[in-house]
C-alpha cells in the first residue's frame, strides 16, 4: 500500500525544507513528508573534499542530499532581489523582501546566537569606480555565513524539523508524478516508497527539472525556455581583489564586452575560497565556495564569469548545448574539468604541469592541466578574455599570467513552467527554487517555499 501525506515535498534543498518548517508551524497536524535523492546531510561525502579527483559518484554528493546544492555552497544570502531570480517580478518588491526578511530571521533561530554574522552593506564608492571603466557593479546587503557555518545551520534546521513530525526519507529518487483524481500518486524507483499525496511541492533544484518538465508535458502545460551561462572558474590570489571583498562581501559585476557587445558576469565571489568539482548528471563541472572560519581560508579568491546565451527559434534546447561543452571539456580532462593560466591561453599554448607547478597562484583544486580554447567556442573564449581585461581595470592584476581558468563552468537555468500567481502548475502541485526557473540562489528559493508553504495553509 502507498504511504499517504498531505503534503509531499520532493527536493531536500533549502526551499524544500522552509517550506516544511512553515507547513509544520502552521498546522502541526498535516502530514508532511520530504523525498530526497541524495543522502542526510551528516552521510553526504565527496572525495574531491579531501584533495582527490572527482570519482564520478552515481549521485553527487556536493549537489545532492539533505541543505541541497547549498549545503557545500558559500553560504551567501543575499538579502534582496537585484540578482538571484525574478522573485521580486513575480510577487511584487514588498512582499519578495517580507519572505526573504523571514528566511534571514528563520536561518538566525537556528544559528548560534553568538555567531550570527554581520550583514555586508552596498558601496557607493566602488559602484562608481566600476561605472567610470563600462562596468556595472550589482551591489546590495550581503549576509556570509560561510560553508561551515551553513552546514551548521542546515543540520540545526533539519533536526527541528524531525522534532516537529516531518516526514524524512533520503536515497528516494522518484520517477514519476500522476494525477488521480483529486490527489497525485509519487512514483519512486522503489516501489514501496510509492506515495499518494494531496499536494506536491516540486522543490528539485536544477539537477531535477526533468521532474518538472515531464510532469508538464503530461499534463499539457506550456513552459518557456530560459537562458544558458556558460564560462569559467576564475583563481588568483585574494590581495587582487581586497578592495572589493573588504567592503562588499561580494561584488557582482556585469560587463559588456569589448570584441562582440556580448552580456557577460562576474559572480559568486570567495574570498579566500577553494575551487570545487561538481557532478552534474555524469557531467563534471567547476565551482567555489569559502569558509567563515579564518583557519580555513586561503591565499587564493575565486569567482566565476560566464557568458549568457538566448537561443533563438528553431533552436530549443539551450541545456544540452551547455551540457555538451562541458562534457568536451571532461573528455579532455579525462574525466576532469580543465584548468588553463591565463598567460598560457593569450599565448595559444595548453597549460602543462611543469608550468602549473611554477605557478605563483597554487590551484586549490587538482584539475587536468589542459587548453580551454579546444573546448569552448570561440565567441565564449573571447568574451571571457575580454571580461578579464576589463575586470583588471578596477582590480589590477586580474589578468595576469598566473591567473588560473577552470573550465567548464555552467549555469543552465530551468525550464519556467506557466504558473498561477501561487506558483501552482495544476490544483495542489507547485514548483519552487531553481528547478521553478524562478530562483538561481540561496534566499529567493527559501523565500519561494515559504511563499507557496502559506499559501497551501490559506494564509
Amino acid at each position: 500500500m502507498s504511504k499517504q501525506f498531505d503534503v509531499l515535498i520532493i527536493g531536500g534543498g533549502i526551499g524544500g525544507l522552509m517550506s516544511a518548517y512553515r507547513l509544520k508551524k502552521g498546522n502541526p497536524s498535516l502530514q508532511v513528508a520530504i523525498y530526497e535523492k541524495g543522502k542526510h546531510v551528516e552521510d553526504r561525502k565527496c572525495p574531491a573534499q579531501q584533495g582527490k579527483p572527482c570519482a564520478h559518484c552515481g549521485i553527487c554528493a556536493i549537489t545532492s542530499g539533505y541543505a541541497g546544492a547549498g549545503a557545500f555552497s558559500d553560504g551567501k544570502f543575499n538579502l534582496g532581489t537585484a540578482y538571484g531570480g525574478t522573485l521580486g517580478d513575480a510577487l511584487g518588491e514588498e512582499v519578495a523582501m517580507k519572505y526573504i526578511k523571514q528566511v534571514d530571521e528563520i536561518l538566525h533561530e537556528h544559528a548560534d546566537p553568538e555567531d550570527y554574522p554581520k550583514i555586508y552593506s552596498s558601496n557607493e564608492g566602488l559602484k562608481r569606480k566600476c561605472l567610470q571603466n563600462n562596468l556595472r557593479l550589482l551591489d546590495m546587503d550581503v549576509r556570509h555565513l560561510g560553508t561551515d557555518r551553513n552546514l551548521l545551520i542546515m543540520k540545526a534546521l533539519i533536526r527541528d524539523l524531525e522534532s516537529l513530525g516531518v516526514s524524512l526519507f533520503s536515497d528516494v529518487t522518484v520517477t514519476n508524478v500522476k494525477k488521480v483524481g483529486a490527489s497525485y500518486t509519487v512514483e519512486t524507483q522503489e516501489p514501496s516508497m510509492n506515495a499518494d499525496a494531496k499536494k506536491v511541492i516540486f522543490a528539485v533544484g536544477r539537477g531535477g527539472v526533468h521532474l518538472v518538465t515531464d510532469f508538464c508535458q503530461e499534463n499539457d502545460i506550456p513552459m518557456k525556455s530560459n537562458a544558458v551561462d556558460i564560462g569559467v572558474r576564475v583563481e588568483m590570489k585574494d590581495a587582487i581583489w581586497t578592495e572589493f571583498s573588504s567592503q562588499i562581501y561580494e561584488p557582482k559585476i556585469l560587463c559588456r564586452t569589448k570584441t562582440f557587445e556580448d552580456k557577460t558576469r562576474m559572480f559568486c565571489f570567495n574570498k579566500g575560497g577553494i575551487v570545487s568539482a561538481e557532478n552534474n548528471n555524469g557531467i563534471i563541472t567547476a565551482n567555489g565556495h569559502a569558509y567563515s572560519d579564518d583557519d580555513k581560508r586561503t591565499d587564493n579568491c575565486n569567482f566565476a564569469i560566464l557568458t549568457s546565451i538566448n537561443f533563438t527559434q528553431p533552436f530549443n534546447k539551450p541545456t544540452v548545448y551547455a551540457e555538451d561543452i562541458s562534457y568536451l571539456a571532461n573528455i579532455i580532462g579525462t574525466g576532469n574539468v580543465i584548468v588553463q593560466r591565463f598567460g598560457d591561453l593569450i599565448r595559444g599554448r595548453r597549460t602543462n604541469e611543469h608550468r602549473l607547478g611554477q605557478n605563483s597562484v597554487r590551484p586549490t583544486l587538482k584539475a587536468t592541466a589542459g587548453d580551454l580554447s579546444l573546448v569552448l567556442p570561440y565567441r565564449i573564449m573571447t568574451d571571457i578574455i575580454d571580461t578579464i581585461y576589463a575586470l583588471d581595470k578596477v582590480a589590477p592584476g586580474t589578468a595576469n599570467d598566473d591567473t588560473l581558468l577552470y573550465g567548464c563552468e555552467s549555469k543552465d537555468y530551468s525550464v519556467k513552467p506557466q504558473m498561477d500567481e501561487n506558483f501552482a502548475i495544476l490544483d495542489g502541485v507547485y514548483a519552487i527554487g531553481d528547478g521553478s526557473g524562478y530562483c538561481r540562489g540561496l534566499s529567493q528559493s527559501a523565500a519561494m517555499g515559504l511563499f507557496v508553504a502559506d499559501k497551501i495553509l490559506g494564509q
